[in-house]
């Protein structure tokens, strides 16, 4: 068995003789970004070539628009190989998409790159873009490509995306409701930050519900997601037995001494998607028909919305004591 090509550095040191971004200079490098972007690249005047895109907006249907992005030291380090950073930046945006139950459209990709960027780094940063936007049917249709310092990387995408339907929102749930997860929580930091599938499919599958009140996707944790759902006059029970906790959680935990639970409701980036269904709604029958149509991702109904306590947000549902788990991961905070 042939052994995997080590991934190239990211930058190249000032004696190095690797070629990088400075060198061919910002119009060939455009030039080599289409030819690696491929058919994913349509020609202008649908696509790069001209100052705008020009592209037919689909009659009858909810336009969406979101926009993020991965930094070198901040979504990946050496540890992740370039093509699966670029992966990471297409999903990063789809798993926004799914969370309001729609299907990607076109997409603006912006680089900001240091001028000792790795040529051969960047061209596998690419390929893992183009991957992806083959995938799941994404073209990019334009953006910019921009300098920084020595040593630095960022990659920005603006997605847009339809929906035939209402799309699903983060507001909409009452006191009452259930709380669902797909998937499995924690431990993201092992692989999945970047290794995972933007639940699109499940997502317009669940907006099409009508039970359905609410949805988002998980990217800061649950401990600080789930409050973007909860309505003002609400709290959540959560019966901590029904918590999927994942694996890597589990491994997390023996390494840090920290609880599963902690790292299922407080590491983020699970991109699984999260939300509420009516009270008085046929939960068994919903249960029933998520097994029929996605048999190999798991469902799981983690608690309800009640009377807000005064304890706190989020009460265990045994015990109805508060939880101490109210956090997750939040950018400008000291950590």
């Amino acid at each position: 068995m042939a052994m995997p090509s080590p991934s190239p550095e990211i930058f190249a040191s000032p004696d190095s003789n690797a070629q990088t971004v400075q060198d061919p200079g910002e119009s060939a490098l455009i030039e080599r970004l289409r030819d690696w972007l491929g058919e994913v690249s349509p020609p202008a005047p649908a696509g790069m070539g001209d100052d705008c895109s020009v592209l037919d907006v689909p009659l009858g249907k909810k336009q969406l628009l979101t926009t993020d992005s991965v930094t070198y030291g901040q979504h990946f380090d050496n540890a992740v190989s370039p093509a699966n950073a670029g992966r990471k930046l297409i999903k990063r945006n789809l798993s926004d998409i799914a969370a309001m139950g729609g299907e990607p459209g076109p997409a603006l990709l912006n680089l900001l790159m240091a001028p000792n960027l790795s040529i051969r780094w960047l061209e596998a940063f690419i390929g893992g873009v183009r991957e992806s936007c083959e995938r799941y049917g994404v073209r990019i249709v334009g953006g910019d490509v921009s300098q920084l310092d020595r040593d630095q990387f960022s990659a920005a995408l603006t997605l847009v995306g339809f929906s035939d339907h209402a799309p699903a929102l983060r507001k909409g749930a009452n006191v009452g409701d259930w709380v669902y997860v797909t998937g499995t929580l924690g431990g993201s930091i092992l692989e999945k930050h970047y290794d995972f599938s933007p639940r699109l499919a499940e997502g317009r599958w669940l907006a099409r519900q009508d039970i359905l009140t609410a949805m988002m996707d998980l990217t800061d944790g649950l401990g600080k997601d789930l409050a973007a759902l909860l309505p003002h006059d609400g709290s959540a029970e959560i019966e901590l037995a029904r918590l999927p906790i994942s694996e890597s959680a589990e491994v997390c935990s023996q390494k840090d001494g920290k609880s599963a639970e902690d790292h299922a409701f407080c590491d983020g980036e699970d991109y699984e998607l999260l939300f509420t269904v009516k009270g008085e709604s046929d939960r068994e029958t919903l249960e029933s028909s998520w097994r029929s149509e996605f048999p190999e991702l798991e469902l799981n109904r983690i608690g309800r919305i009640t009377p807000r306590h005064t304890a706190g947000r989020y009460i265990d549902a045994a015990s109805k004591e508060a939880l101490p788990w109210s956090s997750g991961f939040e950018h400008f905070k000291d950590r």
